[in-house]
């Protein structure tokens, strides 16, 4: 429309039905447009809420581990953090020293070692071990695209079809 008075601006608006916005205010001669300022609000408030359901939310899992841990229980905390990575979430390892076991973190860094070259194929060391008090910490992240496993909900795309047969096997005299 070009340059327009501000009351022949507003009488445009009110005969249209809709509203005069400033769009730009700090512009010589400062912007304005004719809208339905109800609409655009709602329509960034949609934008907005979908933009948020796109994002990724980053979950991290911890698992606690001692230094004198017996070997199947270390097996199976091992189990717990290389299921969470390939469920797509971040680890924190935390080993935690009691009494004496403080005078000895050698013994928490070698077993954080063993953990990280075991998973290394499904996650890598985010941050490196690192003593903090009483703890010692490590975060495990996995590789880029490495969702494999579903979350909760999504059990069914784990299960063979209806129509697919599963091959069991035959005993043989």
């Amino acid at each position: 429309m070009g340059i327009v008075p501000l009351e022949r601006a507003l009488q445009l608006a009110a005969d249209v039905d809709l509203d005069l916005v400033e769009v730009a205010p700090m512009a010589r001669p400062p912007v304005c447009k004719l809208m339905d300022f109800g609409k655009f609000k709602y329509e960034s408030a949609l934008k907005a809420r979908e933009a948020r359901r796109n994002q990724q939310q980053t979950v991290i899992k911890e698992m606690k581990l001692r230094p004198k841990i017996d070997s199947h229980d270390y097996e199976t905390k091992k189990g717990h953090v290389v299921r969470f990575l390939k469920a797509g979430d971040k680890v924190k390892v935390t080993i935690m020293f009691r009494g004496r076991e403080q005078s000895r973190p050698e013994l928490g860094f070698r077993l954080l070692r063993k953990l990280e070259e075991e998973v290394a194929e499904v996650g890598f060391v985010e941050s490196s071990a690192k003593q903090d008090g009483r703890n010692m910490i490590m975060v495990l992240a996995p590789h880029r695209g490495s969702k494999v496993v579903a979350r909760k909900g999504e059990d069914d795309a784990l299960l063979p079809d209806a129509d697919e047969t599963v091959a069991e096997p035959t005993a043989q005299a």
